[in-house]
Order: structure tokens, then sequence, then C-alpha cells
């Protein structure tokens, strides 16, 4: 999925769209055969607004928009989940057991692999992990409330 498809799912736009691909992983299937992980990435340029006034002369990728990157990806699986005609829109409700173990820097490409966990509508439990060339950088648990558009 292209970025330009990812924006007709998620409500975001730039500068806050944050996934430059994602797609689906159709091995991992729950009990009721719903798609149930999903992986996404994007390459830092070192250009971005983030890195600005993040450690100039020696950027890294704020923790909280790494967050956000696994969130979004999080989305999407959430999209393929509920069903893009519905008119849903998740938000995100909380972070847990957030773990930063390596910088991601400017030319690093991080890839992201996002599983959902559980749901107790309208919640939806999601665990994601980070990586740049192979190597865990971040990783955590969220959740979302799914919530129809008015």
């Amino acid at each position: 999925m292209t970025q330009e498809a990812i924006k007709e799912i998620l409500p975001h736009r730039d500068n806050m769209l944050l996934i430059d691909e994602a797609w689906l992983c159709e091995d991992e299937v729950d009990e009721m055969g719903n798609i149930v992980k999903c992986k996404g990435c994007y390459t830092v340029s070192g250009k971005e607004w983030f890195l600005q006034g993040h450690f100039p002369g020696n950027p890294v990728v704020p923790g909280v928009v790494l967050c956000e990157m696994m969130a979004q990806t999080c989305c999407v699986l959430l999209a393929e989940k509920l069903g893009k005609e519905q008119k849903i829109t998740p938000y995100f409700t909380s972070l847990d057991k957030v773990k930063f173990k390596n910088k991601v820097r400017p030319g690093d490409k991080l890839e992201m692999e996002c599983k959902l966990l559980k749901v107790r509508k309208p919640f939806y439990f999601a665990q994601g992990k980070g990586y740049v060339h192979g190597k865990l950088c971040v990783s955590g648990e969220f959740s979302f409330a799914c919530l129809r558009e008015e």
C-alpha cells in the first residue's frame, strides 16, 4: 500500500502522516480468519520538522514520533479489520510498556510490525515494534478507541 492509498484510510496528512508504505500480513490470522498483523516503513530523510530542534548537529528521531509511526501502522490494520466504508476513526488512547533500544537517525529506514492483541469494543489493543537494519529500536503496546464519525 503506497502513501496515497494510506491517505484514503487514515485521516493524517503532511506533516503528520508518518508512514511511507504499509502492507497486511495475510499469513497471520485469528481464529475467525481475520488478518491480525501489519507492517509499515518510514525512511527518515533528515529534513523532517521533528528533527529541526531535536539535538541539532546530532539528530535523533524523538521517541514520541516513533510511537506515532507505529500507531499509524496499527491504524492501517484497524482499517482493514473495521472496513474503510464504515467511517470509523481510530483515536490513540494509551501507550504501555514502551521501550527505546536504539536510535533512529536520518538515512535510516524504520520497519514497523504491528499485531492486534485483543478487542473490547470500541477499544482495540495492539503491539508494535520498530527495527532499523534488523535491530530492534522501539517497542510498545497501544490502545485505540474506534469511534464512528459524526
